[in-house]
């Protein structure tokens, strides 16, 4: 049986499974990695009790925070543990951002330290040096060489409980930066239990899956909601670098992977080679994921022989849902039912219910008696947007959903304003901004475009000051100031001067009625093409 969550904190579960499944596979490094490396549960309890020991001697305790900066690497999981288990939050730092979005982080953060991998040490200082504040560097490589600066000051005593933050997460919300969603060790391991209790086609055994998950390490899914499962069942993660369509293949077979997570990009990327003799060798019997195009998902089933289950969920939320249940309606958007522990509506803007088949905002919270729990502890020094996202007692997700009559629920689209591009949830107000630094800018609206590889792109309408001319040079210019300030996937895919943008009468840009219903941005006469620059 997978160990029971009540009451316990990270470190507790941690070190029952160090125990129980000692000589079992924890953590994979797959061959495309460099060279394969794998971690036994024994193994990694050695390394995280290291680890802790060198953060306790060096003065770092309960209510602290560290900021890691790394790729996906296993030492990002040995690293977190080893924090949770003393009572620090891990603050994961996208290595995709630019010194100044890592100032703003370690600066909202108050993080007391950065540990950064040797290959993203220079970008870690350049962050530390733009934040403007006393943040030390430890370069991590390999626990051997470990050297953790000494924290200085009093640390005040206090015990870890299942409230305490363990990590801190950046989110990109509709206001511009990015922000902080404090997440405790009881969602941490609650979103862990959800994952091993989906259930029909997504069944997760115990002591023996492994689990291939390429998506991001300083994102809930991978960091969190797969590894946690992991920990409490006995079943191993396989940490790839990232996606990468030559190297799937053969990393699952060479690591025995029995079950993957994917997005909607690595679907169609996998359909486009045609197929061969090779397509069903491999051990996998279930893909869990989200955004996967309803003519797609038939097709790569059958061709493949294994089952996608989608899901829905979101970092604020250990509540995901899951349409694992036959009959799963995979030429449809279906996402799951609500359940014990998960309930949710769909509302109008007044939050009044709407009838069954109606589109509205899915609204969720655990129960009646207890709706937070479960949830993050709120957004760090943004108690206004916390408590504005659970009005009325219920979370607002600010997605569009529809539920039918059976209680089956349908992602319609993202209320909020975001785009959604390879899975990284980009906020559009942080681009607009960011384009506004230019003193030539009269007006700018961000929205997204469909895209056919990654779910939708960012597409930036300009208003020219009076007296500059919206040409190729200037357009470029505007890409290049996006893309030196932000993380290379937010900077504008497509970019179009126009002669005005439609506002209401308090100056609000009426982004729905930029271009005519059934018009295709991408298509407009004097659009420049920014995609194929867009590039780590």
């Amino acid at each position: 049986m997978p160990i029971d969550v009540a009451n316990r904190t990270i470190g507790d579960a941690f070190w029952i499974a160090a125990d129980r499944y000692a000589d079992k596979p924890f953590l994979i490094a797959p061959p495309s990695t460099g060279q394969m490396r794998t971690i036994t549960y024994s193994e990694a309890a050695d390394q995280v009790e290291a680890i802790a020991g060198k953060l306790s001697e060096a003065g770092y305790g309960c209510g602290d925070r560290i900021a890691v900066l790394m790729g996906n690497r296993l030492e990002h999981f040995l690293l977190m543990l080893a924090m949770n288990t003393l009572g620090i939050s891990i603050v994961p730092v996208n290595p995709d951002y630019r010194p100044g979005e890592i100032a703003y982080l370690l600066q909202d953060s108050a993080s007391r330290f950065v540990i950064a991998e040797a290959s993203r040490a220079d970008l870690a200082t350049d962050g530390v040096r733009e934040s403007g504040i006393a943040c030390p560097l430890a370069v991590y490589e390999a626990l051997e060489e470990a050297v953790f600066p000494e924290r200085g000051g009093a640390l005040a005593p206090s015990a870890v409980t299942p409230e305490t933050e363990a990590s801190l997460i950046y989110t990109s919300g509709t206001t511009g930066r990015p922000k902080g969603c404090r997440i405790g060790h009881e969602y941490s391991l609650m979103i862990g239990e959800r994952y091993l209790t989906m259930g029909g086609k997504a069944t997760i055994g115990e002591a023996v899956e492994r689990v291939y998950n390429p998506l991001p390490l300083y994102h809930v899914n991978a960091m969190i909601l797969s590894f946690f499962g992991i920990l409490l069942s006995g079943n191993c993660q396989i940490s790839p670098a990232r996606f990468s369509k030559s190297a799937w293949w053969p990393d699952l077979e060479a690591t025995g992977a029995t079950i993957f997570h994917y997005l909607g990009i690595i679907i169609p990327a996998l359909l486009a080679d045609p197929p061969g003799p090779d397509d069903r060798r491999h051990g996998i019997r279930l893909g869990i994921g989200a955004g996967v195009e309803p003519e797609l998902h038939g097709v790569f089933e059958d061709r493949f022989g294994m089952t996608l289950v989608e899901g829905w969920g979101m970092t604020e939320m250990c509540r995901i849902f899951a349409a694992s249940e036959e009959p799963r309606q995979r030429d449809t958007r279906a996402f799951g039912r609500a359940g014990p522990g998960r309930e949710a509506r769909v509302v109008d803007e007044a939050d009044r219910d709407v009838p069954a088949g109606m589109p509205g905002e899915l609204v969720v919270r655990h129960s009646a008696e207890t709706p937070r729990r479960g949830f993050f502890s709120g957004y760090l020094n943004r108690e206004a947007d916390t408590e504005d996202a659970w009005r009325g007692g219920w979370f607002h997700t600010g997605d569009t959903v529809v539920c039918d009559e059976a209680g089956m629920f349908y992602f319609v689209d993202r209320k909020k304003n975001v785009i959604r591009r390879s899975g990284e949830n980009i906020a559009a107000a942080e681009v607009e901004d960011c384009l506004y630094s230019d003193q030539r800018v009269a007006q700018v609206a961000v929205i997204p475009v469909a895209d056919p590889l990654r779910d939708e792109e960012v597409f930036a309408c300009v208003v020219a000051k009076s007296g500059v001319t919206g040409d190729a040079a200037f357009a470029r210019a505007l890409f290049d100031i996006c893309f030196s300030a932000l993380a290379y996937y937010k900077a504008p895919g497509w970019l179009l001067f126009v002669d005005e943008l439609p506002v209401t009468g308090t100056q609000k840009v009426l982004k729905h009625k930029i271009f005519p219903d059934g018009t295709d941005p991408t298509q407009q006469a004097g659009v420049h093409d920014f995609r194929d620059l867009k590039r780590r």
